[in-house]
């Protein structure tokens, strides 16, 4: 290889330490890590009933899923246990009033959290850095003023759940939805 000098010109001067090779700042190191995790939440197909939905939902979505749902009658509310052979088993918590106040998932995937947490996914998709928790490669937590959400993740194996405290009815602690 037979390389000519140019002493012409300046030599190559790599970017200042802290910036991309293009001059810029790199953004803060949580933000993209956050992003690609609620990609990778929020990106999942199957379709289920949304928190904060009437009781109602749970049924259709279980012939949707083709899936069996198993009901549970307790004193102060409902669950809806829905399974299917692949996916995730999903419990749904239903307040005498008939609306699903919360929701827990088990399985090997996360379910579709667009469907499964219906207008209260903007909680998620909005929440602020102090609003949020990280664990590193397993899993997040997400708490604001009336929405709680968690999810886990390890060894190919998913546990998470989401409730909304004010739907909750009374003498029912928030510990049941799990």
């Amino acid at each position: 290889m037979n390389r000519k000098l140019n002493l012409n010109q300046p030599p190559a001067v790599p970017p200042p330490v802290g910036t991309h090779s293009h001059g810029t700042k790199p953004a803060h190191r949580t933000k993209p890590a956050l992003s690609v995790l609620l990609i990778l939440i929020l990106g999942n197909a199957p379709a289920w009933a949304g928190l904060g939905q009437p009781e109602a939902s749970v049924t259709t979505d279980q012939q949707q899923m083709k899936s069996e749902d198993h009901v549970q009658t307790l004193q102060t509310y409902k669950v809806h246990q829905l399974t299917t052979g692949n996916g995730p088993t999903v419990r749904e918590y239903v307040s005498p009033g008939g609306v699903v106040f919360g929701i827990a998932w088990q399985g090997r995937s996360t379910p579709d959290m667009n469907q499964l947490l219906g207008t209260y996914v903007t909680n998620l998709q909005t929440a602020t850095p102090s609003q949020t928790k990280i664990i590193r490669l397993r899993g997040v937590t997400v708490k604001t003023g009336d929405f709680v959400y968690s999810n886990f993740c390890r060894m190919r194996m998913c546990t998470g759940s989401a409730y909304v405290p004010s739907l909750v009815p009374n003498n029912v602690p928030t510990g049941v939805v799990r």
